[in-house]
């Protein structure tokens, strides 16, 4: 049984995010827990709660061990952009964009 859990929006580049998901990428549920933990960026505070979202669901939705969790496949993918202006020299304007992405994390038994 897979379970998946979602964060939309999360105000972070995926470019950013993608740095620790490839982190966790195929581990156990405790050990991307730890690593994330001890990771030095406020991005990793942001997969660690999808992470365990993931593992609270399947535990608490489908009698899931949690020790016996894994992370099966994890990515961040792009969401929408905020389009910003900023004035420059000689009336012009130049684009801000203000990035955004979506982490997906699907955990299963190691055994599946």
């Amino acid at each position: 049984m897979q379970v998946k859990s979602i964060s939309k929006n999360t105000g972070v580049s995926a470019r950013k995010v993608r740095l620790y998901v490839d982190l966790v990428r195929g581990k156990g549920v405790a050990e991307a827990l730890t690593l994330l933990r001890f990771a030095p960026s406020p991005t990793a505070v942001l997969v660690a709660k999808t992470v365990k979202s993931a593992a609270a669901s399947a535990e608490n939705n489908y009698q899931m061990e949690p020790a016996d969790l894994k992370i099966v496949q994890i990515y961040a993918d792009g969401a929408p952009l905020m389009k910003r202006h900023k004035p420059r020299s000689r009336g012009r304007v130049s684009p801000i964009l203000k990035r955004s992405s979506h982490i997906t994390v699907i955990v299963a038994d190691q055994e599946g």
